[in-house]
């Protein structure tokens, strides 16, 4: 056996992520960042996560297409992702849509976002390429896919999620046979077919994809070539295959990481504030579901230096306290009351105010007599003195982002129209 056939797949594999999405369902949280770049669980971005998974799994050569709003991600790449050293042929390219093919050319769809980077590429001389969503929250090992897609001879294998038929019709949804090869592409389709093995489930496209570099090469300049595609690979290139190529299903389960505390596999679209809200919530639960403390698998990210979090005063009406929550480094609760909440780094809460079912995100500060419910809570915001959210809907709704849910989404301008009208 030769050197190169011997050494992990992963090795061999270049992750070019797709990270230039506008998030807009994510409302004022996307107005200044990139839904890759917002944050999640305390200290990290949703980005790392499909770049942990990559480092997890031993590829070392990954690359990060950006676009819209792009300075906040590309910033958190410099400082959290800049410890691959070329002399140990590890590399992270920062991929913004810069005009390299025409001036008046951006990224056209995400098959053009690598289309317009072959050349860097192919400079890497990689055999496989693993194509990535950088906007979902998940553990997941690549080497596993990879094994499949060689093993399988796939043009592409594609990551698919087993999700109830009643839900399938938000997603792309694969069509597969008793082998799991493909023989369908549908786009959220209104009646979702089941598998062979249980027609209760539909197989969902996670957005992962994995292909033999050589052959997606050609596929890209074809499509490049053709002015009636839309350059995208779940509308255009996926179909194509399934056509008239090979595509074959990976299912999640199959490389999933879950630690001993972990029961299902897990993976989420934190696209809407709702859906963002409740993940980040759901980490303060005494098991949950995802276990961001398991050391083998690290979800790595930029870590400022901070001093540990802080709890002062114990009087009976002003005791710094949290329950069921995350405090993140750099927080100092003073004689307040924290109740299944997440704070991320450098959040100072002030005496007698109360919070419950709060997400709150570096550097909030919330002022004396608050009292907020079911919030998430922008970057840098100043909550004033005796502001209360979560207990009148229809006074919420006047001032703040107010989702079907009854979540309400705090930004500072939000705050300051308030302060100015009052």
């Amino acid at each position: 056996m030769s050197e190169q056939s011997n050494r992990r797949l992963a090795n061999r594999s270049m992750a070019f992520v797709l990270a230039g999405g506008r998030g807009s369902r994510l409302k004022e949280l996307t107005e200044k960042r990139a839904k890759p770049s917002v944050y999640f669980g305390g200290k990290s971005r949703i980005i790392d996560f499909a770049l942990s998974n990559a480092l997890n799994s031993g590829i070392r050569k990954m690359a990060v297409a950006t676009q819209y709003k792009a300075h906040s991600l590309i910033r958190h790449m410099q400082r959290g992702w800049n410890f691959f050293r070329a002399e140990r042929n590890e590399y992270l390219d920062i991929l913004p849509a810069s005009q390299r093919v025409a001036e008046n050319k951006w990224y056209l769809g995400t098959a053009d976002a690598v289309t317009q980077n072959i050349d860097i590429i192919d400079s890497y001389g990689v055999d496989h390429l693993v194509v990535l969503a950088g906007d979902h929250i998940y553990k997941m090992d690549y080497e596993l896919m990879l094994q499949q897609h060689v093993n399988e001879g796939a043009d592409v294998t594609v990551g698919c999620l087993t999700v109830p038929r009643e839900e399938a019709s938000a997603f792309g949804v694969m069509a597969i046979d008793e082998s799991d090869r493909i023989i369908s592409f549908l786009e959220k389709p209104a009646d979702p077919p089941g598998t062979p093995d249980d027609p209760t489930v539909a197989l969902a496209s996670m957005g992962i994809y994995v292909f033999d570099w050589a052959f997606l090469r050609e596929l890209l300049l074809a499509d490049a070539d053709d002015p009636n595609s839309s350059h995208d690979f779940g509308s255009d290139l996926i179909p194509g295959i399934v056509r008239n190529g090979k595509a074959v299903a990976h299912r999640f389960s199959r490389s999933c990481v879950k630690s001993s505390k972990e029961k299902e596999a897990y993976w989420r679209d934190v696209g809407t504030v709702d859906a963002f809200w409740k993940a980040n919530l759901d980490l303060t639960d005494f098991d949950p579901e995802l276990d961001i403390y398991d050391r083998h698998w690290p979800i790595w990210t930029y870590s400022e230096i901070v001093p540990p979090a802080k709890f002062i005063h114990d009087d009976e009406e002003r005791r710094g306290s949290a329950v069921s929550s995350l405090i993140s480094g750099g927080c100092i609760v003073s004689g307040s009351t924290v109740a299944n909440s997440l704070l991320f780094t450098g959040v100072h809460t002030h005496s007698y105010s109360k919070l419950k079912h709060v997400v709150a995100l570096p550097y909030v500060q919330i002022n004396r007599k608050a009292e907020l419910t079911n919030v998430v809570i922008d970057r840098g915001v100043v909550i004033p003195e005796g502001l209360i959210v979560g207990a009148d809907p229809k006074e919420d709704a006047k001032w703040f982002r107010r989702t079907d849910n009854g979540v309400c989404l705090i930004t500072q301008p939000m705050l300051d129209r308030r302060a100015a009208s009052l």
